[in-house]
Order: C-alpha cells, then structure tokens, then sequence
C-alpha cells in the first residue's frame, strides 16, 4: 500500500515524463483541481475575505451583525404577521407592504447565515455550488424587491389620482399577479446571469466579499470578462434603471394629482403617504445603482463591500421601521397584536 512519501517519490519521478509530454505536474491546493495545461485549475470551492485578521474584531463583528440580523427578523416578521391576521390592513397598499417585508426576510436570509459562519470562522469555504445558488437567489430577490417597489409607486398613483376607482382597478387578483411577476421577472434575469458567470473558469478562490454577489465573483475569473460584464450592465439596467424610471414618472403624476387637492389636510396626507415609499425606494436604488451601474473602473472591491453591507443589513431593516413609524394604520395594528398576545399569555 502507497503512504505519501512513496506517492510523493512517484510524483518526482514522473515529472520529468509529463514536462516531455507538455504537461506540468503541480501541488495539489485545498478548494483546486489541477488540470494539468499551464497554471490554470478547477476551483471547487471559495472562501471569502475576512473583515479583520484580528480576532476580537471578528467576534465583535458577529455580535453586530447577528443584532442586525435578529432585528431584520423581527420587524419584517411582524410586519408580514400582522398585514396577514390584522382585518383592518386589507387595502392593496398593505398587501404589497407584506409581501415586500417577506422579500426582505428572504433576502437577508439568502446572505446573512453564510456570512456570520465566515466572520466567526475565517477559515469557512463554500462549495461552487452553493456560490451559484446564493448568487441566484441573492440577484433573484434583490431584482423582485426593485419591481416591487415599482408596482408599489404605481399603486400609490392609482390611490390619488383615481380613488374612486382605485378599489376596481387594484384587485386582490392583480396584486397578485403583480407580486408574481417581480418575482417571475427578477427570478428569469438571476437565472440568465448565474449561468452566465459560472460558466467561467476561475483562477482564484478568496472572494474579496461578505457574499457570492456578481462583481466579486467576476473578478476571480480567468480570460475575458467583458460580454459578462455588459450582460451584468444591462441586467442592472432592467432590474434598477427601467423600474426607477417608472417610478419617477409615477411620482411626477402623483405630485401633479396631489397638487390639484384643494385641502390642505388632503395634500398632507397624500405626500405624507408618499413620502415613506420614496424614502427606501431612494435608499435601495442609490446603493444598488452604485455597486451594480458603476463602470468598473471607477469602483473598488472594498468600496462596493462597504456599499453591500447597506443593502443587506439597512435597507431591509429600515424599511419596516419607516413604514410601521410613519403609519397611523401600521403603528395600531401592532399594537392591537401586542395586546391580544399579551391577553392570551396564561396569569
């Protein structure tokens, strides 16, 4: 039987056979494959950059981000229980609040659990496979919350400009396709670039990231980039661009309708309502618009990790924190459900 030392004698005495055949026998490196032509090896898994190589900062790193995490949990879990089980929240806007507090629980899902077992452990790696199936659903996610924030603007247009109406229009039955859609739409564009970017080979396997996001991974892959780069352009394009157009258009009519309200308490209102929705839709396109509408030569691995970290930690936390604070609807609802769980507690 073959220990290692006689398997690593063999592999000096082959080695002057495979440079004549024009092959190079190279050292075997944990997460490689070597395929035998020049440097160039399978990757079989990453490993992401650490955020600190001092430990304690590390582990005050976790107990921050595991906060963050908890807290997102939390408040876009009650947000999504209470628009289900409270009768009163039964209008339209309060169902695509719901369902885009379940968006954002997915999402942070998606990149969090990953990302706390690599800041307590350095050393993680994660396969390929599962790489690309962060990857999917991370831009797949992220795309449907950018189209649902658009479906939302356009429910707000509906709501001022044809109240009357606004009952017949936004039926229950077009919300949901609508929610289907955005999630149909950002899981056909996810799909497209997963398979696009893993089709390549790659040269290294540290991702100088927290999470398996588009750019960072490109940057690890061998040969050129470039129609991956343009296909990322304009899947950017369509998820953030096209949709943030749309949204502007909505609040140009929507200030137009409002402006046409002759009470003073109406346009309040109005604006007030508004005035939520564009706070995190300015929030979630201008950080994502950074990372992913940026050329590449203006933006650096660490700038876009910084960026990364709102969109997954802030933006979904803050979204129903600004919802619930600035709705009268929102705030009493939770309270009522606070009530009733309090009451059915055993003395």
């Amino acid at each position: 039987m073959w220990n290692l030392r006689s398997a690593n004698s063999c592999m000096e005495e082959a080695g002057p056979l495979l440079s004549s055949a024009g092959l190079v026998a190279l050292p075997w490196d944990a997460g490689e494959m070597h395929l035998g032509h020049g440097n160039q090896s399978f990757i079989t898994e990453f490993v992401f950059r650490p955020f600190s190589s001092v430990p304690t900062t590390q582990q005050l790193l976790f107990m921050l981000f595991l906060l963050l995490y908890l807290t997102n949990v939390i408040s876009n879990t009650s947000i999504l229980w209470v628009v289900c089980t409270d009768h009163t929240l039964l209008s339209p806007m309060y169902f695509f609040l719901g369902s885009l507090s379940g968006l954002e629980l997915c999402y942070t899902t998606v990149v969090v659990p990953q990302m706390l077992i690599s800041v307590w452990d350095v050393h993680t790696t994660i396969p390929v496979a599962s790489c690309g199936a962060q990857m999917f659903f991370f831009v797949a996610l992220g795309g449907a919350d950018c189209f649902l924030l658009a479906v939302m603007a356009y429910d707000r247009y509906v709501a001022i400009r044809h109240p009357l109406r606004y009952a017949l229009i936004m039926t229950r039955q077009l919300c949901r396709r609508l929610v289907v859609a955005s999630l149909f739409l950002g899981g056909l564009l996810s799909l497209e670039l997963t398979a696009l970017v893993f089709a390549l080979p790659f040269c290294s396997r540290q991702i100088n990231h927290f999470l398996c996001d588009v750019p960072p991974v490109l940057r690890l892959a061998c040969g050129d980039t470039r129609l991956h780069q343009t296909v990322l352009f304009s899947v950017g394009v369509a998820v953030l661009a096209i949709p943030f157009l749309l949204i502007c258009f909505s609040y140009a009519l929507i200030t137009a309708a409002v402006l046409r309200i002759h009470s003073a308490e109406g346009r309040r209102r109005a604006f007030h309502t508004c005035s939520s929705h564009l706070t995190v839709v300015l929030l979630q396109y201008g950080c994502c618009g950074l990372v992913y509408l940026r050329p590449k030569a203006d933006s650096t691995e660490d700038e876009d990790r910084q960026i990364a970290l709102i969109y997954a930690f802030v933006t979904p936390l803050l979204n129903p924190l600004i919802y619930s604070l600035r709705n009268k609807d929102v705030k009493q609802a939770l309270s009522r459900a606070v009530r009733r769980a309090l009451a059915s507690q055993p003395q």
